[in-house]
């Protein structure tokens, strides 16, 4: 192919034209006419209005709750539309990775289905990927092409210092497994740090909760990478309250909220559900006052700009773009 000066080409489907709609202004740039549609028999059918050949294109298809695997398919039709339509480099943005929770073998015979949708995202033509906040960094290893892993952090720190009084914070996980997030972001803010351990009866159940740490009259912020069926927080929230926490909020990457997510927030001792807009959460926003946005659109825009003028992508690790 020609080594000749090429340029940004972003497209979309159906799971997030919003996030797509702010990373194409924020890019300066229109939107790729695309079309996704799904024919009677519920086949999706990709036609692209333009022409990519030796451009570089960026899809950006996020996840939305319910719609998974429709959001998927898409994404690899589009993908592989792409490069047979003799595109220079073909980019997935995917915000919030779908199967990133079955990264090992935790059972016998159970499947590694994230390992298979870094599969199926090459062999649809896919030369690169960014993502945000994986919820296991392995993934990164389970592909042959490079994988950018951005991070919500700073966009967090930044919501945090301005929203907060948090000289008189603490931070919490709400399980081991996040604690390296949450020492991460208590030490970039010069705060204590507590743990909570949970013993789980059963998946995305939650038996009992023992607190490592001392939250009395503080603000507790709450930081995970996902929110699903939000029973882990607001058990969280039950417990730093009934060991004198002042207020308990909780800072999320992933919004996903499935379920009866939000009758839970609503009646929980959470008084904000802050996530970034990596999940469509719009509907979800109505129906529950708790809920704020992170937007994470300028750091997505970056890595693209980044990514197609060569330049490092590493900054945005430590650094929200304004």
């Amino acid at each position: 192919m020609a080594d000749g000066p090429n340029s940004i080409k972003l497209l979309t489907g159906n799971s997030h034209p919003e996030l797509a709609q702010l990373v194409a202004k924020r890019l300066g740039i229109d939107l790729t006419k695309i079309m996704v549609l799904q024919y009677s028999n519920l086949e999706t059918s990709v036609t692209i209005g333009e022409s990519v050949r030796d451009e570089d294109v960026f899809i950006l298809q996020s996840t939305a709750p319910g719609e998974i695997n429709d959001g998927l398919m898409e994404l690899l039709i589009m993908i592989n539309a792409c490069k047979t339509a003799s595109a220079r480099r073909i980019t997935a943005v995917m915000p919030n990775f779908p199967y990133a929770r079955q990264d090992k073998k935790d059972k016998s015979r159970a499947p590694i289905s994230a390992k298979l949708v870094a599969n199926m995202l090459q062999t649809a033509g896919c030369n690169h990927v960014i993502t945000m906040d994986l919820h296991a960094s392995q993934i990164q290893g389970f592909f042959n092409v490079p994988v950018d892993k951005l991070y919500a952090e700073p966009s967090m720190l930044r919501y945090i210092r301005e929203n907060f009084d948090y000289k008189n914070a603490i931070i919490v996980s709400p399980d081991a497994g996040g604690a390296k997030r949450a020492t991460a972001i208590a030490d970039r803010l010069d705060l204590n740090f507590a743990l909570i351990h949970k013993e789980r009866a059963r998946p995305n159940e939650v038996s009992r909760m023992v607190l490592v740490g001392d939250v009395t009259d503080k603000i507790a912020i709450l930081v995970d990478d996902m929110a699903d069926t939000c029973g882990t927080l607001a058990k969280a929230a039950e417990t730093l309250k009934a060991h004198n926490a002042k207020e308990v909020v909780a800072i999320v990457t992933h919004g996903i909220l499935s379920g009866k997510a939000i009758d839970i927030i609503n009646n929980s001792e959470l008084s904000k559900v802050v996530v970034t807009n990596t999940v469509p959460h719009a509907e979800k926003k109505r129906l529950c006052p708790k809920l704020e946005t992170i937007d994470i659109s300028p750091t997505l825009a970056e890595a693209c700009r980044r990514t197609h003028n060569g330049e490092s992508v590493s900054y945005l690790f430590q650094h929200a773009p304004v």
